[in-house]
Formats: structure tokens, sequence, C-alpha cells
């Protein structure tokens, strides 16, 4: 680990490679150790990742999955928007267990404010694109694009402006959420909301960009935390069936304040297969009852929404897209045990045509790599596959993923 730590430097950040759902936090619980700083810098509660406390799953959405490690400043960045009954609930629950992150938690008054009537608009406007174009983009109802949509519009509300009544405000918002989508906001709820977080959350709203720039003037150590996966990034990812925020590496330090110059390492986190939530194009996407094995080995359901994902092969033309789009410095390959009953793995390495994959097709290994952590220890055909993705992107895999629990990592430097 020593080595590992070394080469990554002083800041960090981990982002998905895929469509998300890689494993993301396995990743930075395990980094979060060595590095005194956590921050998540965009996205919302359409995130989502399993902690486990005291041998019990909770699903989280806001916090970053580093919060978990006592004495960690933990830092909520400007690119965010917050639903903040779902963060009022993340920390109760932390608090619940025994883990106080309140006091370590600094919010930038700059991340805006999700309310609960832009999931209702969320909603329906995922209904408006059904009957339109005879399906949606899959999204998680949580309200992310609509509260995006009032950012962009320069009608937002921000974590600023927490501490103020905001009464005539939300009723004029009322008129006008009616009058586009016949939705009637119910401004008593939306009120009694922020107050309950402005009791708790108040002094915790910090000008987040001079700390973390004073932290590691003091020589503290930073580990950013991307949300979803570049596939799914609004510019760069299969667009119109992605999220609503940048999920790039440089997305990530536009929502903290940090200087691209800054960044001394980047994690691409990459399933050792793939998988896809919702609608969209996935070239290399498994049929039938090879779909069916891999989902039910792989435990692929929404963290957020509980639906079954899309399951497919490696695709090392995105990989290399993604990699090129971020920068990474290394990769996290997840979930390689996953693999393990396959006679052959194929991975995708190219296009045939718009709706077909080539393929280089690698024996499998068909031995258990469960709780295996050392390279040297996995089949040879399961260090071949590692050594395969490694050639054709250039990038060294420095942690492979070979089961749920957190010791069951390789870690390599």
């Amino acid at each position: 680990m020593k080595k590992l730590l070394k080469s990554l430097g002083p800041v960090s950040a981990i982002i998905g490679a895929q469509w998300g759902d890689e494993g993301k936090g396995k990743a930075t619980d395990i980094l979060s150790e060595h590095y005194d700083v956590i921050a998540r810098a965009c996205g919302g509660a359409n995130a989502g990742h399993t902690i486990v406390i005291d041998g019990k799953k909770h699903i989280f959405h806001l916090l970053p999955s580093g919060c978990m490690h006592e004495g960690k400043t933990v830092v909520i960045g400007a690119g965010l928007v917050l639903h903040l009954p779902t963060l009022l609930e993340e920390i109760q629950t932390l608090k619940t267990h025994g883990i106080e992150v309140l006091n370590r938690l600094f919010i930038s008054p700059e991340a805006h404010i999700l309310f609960d009537f832009h999931k209702e608009i969320d909603g329906v406007m995922e209904r408006m694109r059904e009957e339109k174009r005879g399906q949606g983009i899959g999204t998680t109802k949580r309200g992310i694009g609509p509260a995006y949509m009032d950012k962009a519009a320069r009608i937002g509300i921000r974590m600023e402006q927490l501490g103020c009544d905001l009464t005539g405000e939300l009723t004029q918002r009322r008129d006008q959420v009616k009058n586009m989508y016949g939705i009637d906001i119910d401004v008593k709820l939306e009120i009694d909301n922020l107050r309950r977080a402005a009791s708790l959350l108040q002094n915790r709203i910090v000008d987040t960009i001079d700390l973390l720039h004073e932290l590691l003037e003091e020589g503290k150590t930073l580990l950013v935390e991307g949300a979803q996966a570049t596939l799914l990034d609004i510019d760069h990812g299969t667009y119109p069936f992605v999220t609503s925020s940048s999920t790039t590496a440089a997305g990530a330090l536009q929502g903290l304040g940090i200087a691209p110059k800054m960044l001394t390492s980047c994690i691409g986190v990459a399933k050792a297969y793939c998988t896809r939530v919702g609608s969209g194009p996935f070239l290399t996407e498994m049929q039938g009852e090879l779909a069916e094995r891999i989902r039910k080995r792989g435990g692929e359901y929404g963290a957020t929404t509980g639906r079954p994902r899309r399951c497919g092969w490696l695709h090392l033309p995105d990989l290399i897209r993604t990699a090129r789009i971020n920068g990474y410095t290394h990769w996290n390959i997840t979930k390689l045990d996953v693999l393990d009953s396959e006679e052959q793995i194929c991975v995708g390495t190219g296009k045939r045509s718009s709706a077909e994959a080539e393929y280089a097709v690698l024996p499998g290994w068909q031995e258990s790599t469960v709780g295996l952590t050392k390279f040297s220890a996995l089949p040879k055909n399961a260090q071949k596959y590692i050594e395969f993705i490694e050639e054709q992107t250039g990038i060294p895999a420095a942690l492979i993923g070979t089961g749920q629990a957190r010791e069951q990592m390789i870690i390599r430097s």
C-alpha cells in the first residue's frame, strides 16, 4: 500500500469509467483511511453506494463513502444538488451507529438545493419523453435533472440561502410549476424541510474553496470521490441517455474549485465486465441465460432504484476513451470474481456495425478468485485477462476486486 500511495500523490480522484455502479465506494473506503480530506463534487442523490455498519447494509446517496472513517474532513462541493431530507437522514443513520460526521462536514454555499417538487417534475418529464419517443432516458426520478435545469436557468436556490425566508420565492415558483407541469408544490412542506436542515447544517456551510486550498497548503492530502461515471457525462456520455452533471475528473475539480494542475493521480474504476441501468446504447450487451447468470453472480441491481442492471462484456474502446478524457493513471478493476465460472471471456475491441461489436475471445479460468489478495495467486488466465486490459489501455491495474468485502482486494504498486 505504501508504494501505491506514493505513486498516487497528495491529490487523487476516483472516477467511474463506464455507466456507473462500478464499485467506486470500495476503493474510496480503502484509500480514505490514508487521506486527510474526502470530497464529493458533483451529482446528487441519484448516486448510491452501500456501506455496511455492524453487519447491516445502508444505502448512502449524498455523503461520500469516506465519511465512515473517524477524523477525516468531509467536503461537499459546489457541483452537487442536495436533497436536504436525504442528507439529514444519512447523518442521523451514522449517528445512530456511533459515527459523528456533522462536526467534520463542510458544505459549499454554492451547492444547489434540490426540492421535493424537483422529483415530481422529473417524473412528469420522463412520462412526456415516453409518450413522445416511445421510451424514457431511464432517470432515477430523484429530481436531479430539474434541479440542474434551475441552476442553468439561474433560478436555483443555493445553500447560502438556507437560513433565509424563502416562502415568497417558493410561492412564486408554485404558480410557474403548476402552469408548466400541472404539479402542485407543497410550499409548507418545503419550508419545513428547509427549517429542519438549517437548524442542523447552517453552521456547516463554509467557503469550501478557501478551506480546501488552506488544507492543501498545510500539507493535508485530498481524495476526490466521483459520482456516476464518464459514459453518463452530460457532455461526453451517450447523450441523451446521460445524467445532468459533469462526471469526469475535470468536472469534479470544477465542482470543488481545485485547479487541474493540482491533481496528482486519477484512478479509473471499471468492472471486469460492464453494466448499465436504464435506456441507451450498449454495444456489448449480453442476452438470455448468460446475462442472467452474470446479473445473479454480480448482484446487479441498482442501489438507488433496485432495477435489474443490463449486463455485458468489457468494451476496450470505451475504456480508452474515458482514460483519454480523465487522464487515468491507474485502473481499479472490480468484480473479477464474477467471471470465475465462465469458460471463455469476450472483450469488445471495436465495432462491426452501429449495433454489433467486434470481440477478442480469451480463455476463462474456471477457478475461484474470491478473496485473493495477491496478483500471483490469481489463476494464470485471470492474470492474462488483467494484463490484456493493461496492455490495450497502457494503464496499470493497481487495484483488483475479488469479492464484496473490503479486504477482498488485490493492491499492486
